[in-house]
């Protein structure tokens, strides 16, 4: 797959459809491409947090640690980004990430993820939107479990 190709993939993701053409050029030079079986671990709960991947297809379980195993609590779709949160907040996964099907990604590594944010705006409130998102999704499924227990 070509560069341009790579970039017109990365222009069809919503977190990056505003992102400045030179930018996504930058970021698709130098992610890395990898591809994920069905079943296989991208990464671990507790792994630290090196890099995100944009998922180009297909989709990833999301799970934590429970009393009994791992529990799955999301499912990721294609054309989404995993693994930012520890990116950004310089820590550790907070979840395992497994591949639901066969997929391909791209890793992109801590410093080119931060560059990326720093120098366009839109991409940056493109991730601070999706991130919102997903607060509030987890703030009502929070909700929802109290009250199910409150009964």
């Amino acid at each position: 797959m070509s560069l341009n190709d790579e970039v017109c993939i990365l222009r069809q993701v919503p977190l990056l459809a505003g992102a400045d053409i030179l930018g996504l050029k930058r970021l698709a030079f130098a992610s890395k491409r990898l591809h994920f079986e069905a079943g296989e671990v991208i990464f671990h709960q507790g792994d630290p947090g090196d890099c995100a991947y944009l998922l180009l297809n297909g989709y990833v379980d999301v799970l934590v640690d429970g009393p009994a195993g791992p529990v799955r609590v999301a499912e990721i779709p294609e054309r989404s980004i995993i693994g930012e949160i520890a990116v950004l907040c310089e820590g550790n996964r907070t979840a395992t990430v497994r591949a639901a099907v066969g997929l391909d990604a791209l890793r992109i590594a801590r410093d080119d993820l931060l560059r990326l944010l720093q120098q366009d705006s839109a991409v940056t409130l493109s991730m601070l939107r999706m991130m919102a998102e997903r607060l509030s999704a987890t703030t009502d499924d929070l909700i929802a479990a109290r009250a199910g227990l409150a009964r």
